[in-house]
């Protein structure tokens, strides 16, 4: 089931670079996030909606720095086309919120099973350690 809020209530309860990045597609400056380089057992949930949206045996270390993935939670997110920088990239979005995660980049040659590297936002994730 989709999260639906006005703009109010997700300002409400967002900090505001959190509604920068989720609400307004922004991005967060590199090597600052909390998970740039966590790698921790556990689950990445999204900070708009706590839904899962990766597992931490996905993430990976490309020192990019903002979180890597080369593979979501199957229906967590959705992917867009955005040429937003005069160029084609594929925006990552939170499937239950629609909140802004950030991009994925194919065919970089890392050595992951899927050659891609979702670039997520740290601020965009909330972090549960598996008990």
């Amino acid at each position: 089931m989709k999260t639906a809020k006005t703009v109010d209530q997700w300002r409400a309860i967002l900090s505001p670079m959190q509604f920068k990045v989720l609400r307004e597609k922004g991005t967060e400056p590199p090597f600052v996030g909390a998970y740039t380089d966590k790698f921790d057992d556990g689950i990445y949930t999204c900070a708009g909606c706590d839904a899962p949206l990766y597992k931490s045996t996905t993430k990976f270390k490309t020192g990019c720095g903002w979180p890597s993935f080369f593979e979501a939670i199957p229906g967590s997110i959705i992917r867009k086309t955005d040429t937003s920088l005069g160029m084609k990239r594929i925006e990552i979005l939170c499937a239950k919120c629609e909140g802004h995660l950030g991009h994925v980049f194919e065919g970089e040659g890392y050595k992951v099973p899927t050659d891609e590297r979702h670039c997520v936002n740290s601020i965009s994730l909330k972090f549960k350690a598996e008990e």
